[in-house]
């Protein structure tokens, strides 16, 4: 679908996941003008964008009355109060994930957004990756049989606890808030729901005051589904396992859009997405066959999204589908038996329930 409206996009903040992802995102879509960016910082957001509108606030940014869309890439314990006031001031919202700190305030923000009449979608860019658009054609195709057993690894190899919020300690801190979102959206798009949830954490690096390893098995009907993250793994395990009745399937290597876009390369140009590293397909009684990945195209989200407020299609993520993620992350959490998340969770949802009585 074509139209010649363009829609304005403003963005809060201007850390990690606004510059490396947002920005160039937004800037290679057709339909999009990255309008306005709020921020603390904006001699560094003028040096690097310099026909974009600087706002001193979340605030301003939300006054400004032709923007059409907001971006919310900020630190997840502000995800909820940010998304509603953009919400209040009639902007589509887009919020990096995880959608919020618990279910509760993503089933307020899905109301806020009902009410308002307005677009409301999460950011689960993964969804993208060459590595899991290559294993949703794989399934779909068939050669692996029924699935029985399904892995999903993210491992890094960052040994000293950094000084930032994601590791602080404090409200939506830690590897199960930072890569939890990303692992559950997958196996929910293949799978659908488990029955069961269990997850197991650690705070293994010294001095570390959040979880950075986790070990989540969902439990299916003949299906298990593993999945896990390590800051501690000098050497990576294979990012995905598939064992059928058929036949297995082992992908190492990760996506390399975000080593791509750090290196300032443009989304959708010539060779993007490609991922070098083939998959194993591995059907007995047959030779061993090298599988070449589906291209990764993270811009597929925002071109979606464009659409989806121009036109009245589905967008890319829905609220609903990013809320059984916030679910599972919270049964996740419970799981692990987290008193102090199961606590902040009991306290956020005690506030929004007498806010709506």
């Amino acid at each position: 679908m074509t139209s010649d409206r363009v829609l304005n996009v403003g963005i809060v903040g201007f850390g990690f996941a606004t510059a490396t992802f947002h920005v160039p995102l937004i800037q290679c879509v057709s339909g999009l003008k990255l309008a306005a960016v709020s921020t603390s910082n904006p001699a560094k957001v003028q040096s690097v964008l310099p026909n974009v509108l600087i706002c001193q606030s979340p605030e301003q940014l939300f006054a400004l009355p032709d923007l059409d869309i907001v971006v919310i890439p900020t630190p997840n314990h502000t995800h909820h109060a940010l998304a509603a006031a953009a919400l209040s001031a009639g902007k589509h919202v887009v919020i990096d994930k995880p959608f919020t700190l618990n279910s509760a305030e993503a089933e307020d923000l899905i109301l806020r957004a009902q009410r308002a009449g307005r677009l409301l979608s999460v950011f689960h860019n993964r969804r993208w990756d060459s590595e899991f658009l290559t294993v949703r054609q794989l399934l779909a195709s068939g050669p692996l049989g029924r699935i029985t057993h399904f892995e999903s690894h993210i491992d890094r190899f960052r040994p000293l606890v950094r000084d930032r919020w994601r590791e602080d300690g404090g409200p939506g801190s830690g590897l199960w808030y930072d890569l939890g979102p990303h692992l559950l959206d997958q196996a929910l798009v293949l799978f659908g729901e488990p029955q069961k949830l269990t997850l197991h954490t650690n705070a293994a690096r010294d001095g570390a005051l959040t979880d950075d390893w986790f070990h989540a098995v969902l439990e299916y009907h003949q299906l298990r589904v593993v999945l896990q993250a390590s800051a501690v793994a000098a050497q990576a395990g294979p990012r995905f396992i598939l064992h059928g009745l058929s036949g297995s399937f082992v992908k190492q290597g990760v996506d390399v859009q975000e080593d791509a876009l750090k290196a300032g390369g443009i989304p959708g140009s010539p060779g993007w997405g490609v991922d070098p590293d083939r998959g194993l397909l591995v059907i007995p009684g047959k030779p061993d066959t090298p599988v070449t990945g589906v291209p990764g195209a993270y811009q597929h989200y925002y071109e979606i999204f464009r659409d989806a407020v121009l036109h009245g299609t589905r967008v890319p993520v829905s609220a609903e589908e990013a809320l059984t993620v916030m679910k599972w992350l919270d049964e996740g959490r419970r799981s692990a038996g987290l008193p102090e998340q199961r606590a902040l969770l009991d306290q956020q949802r005690a506030h929004l329930l007498e806010q709506k009585a």
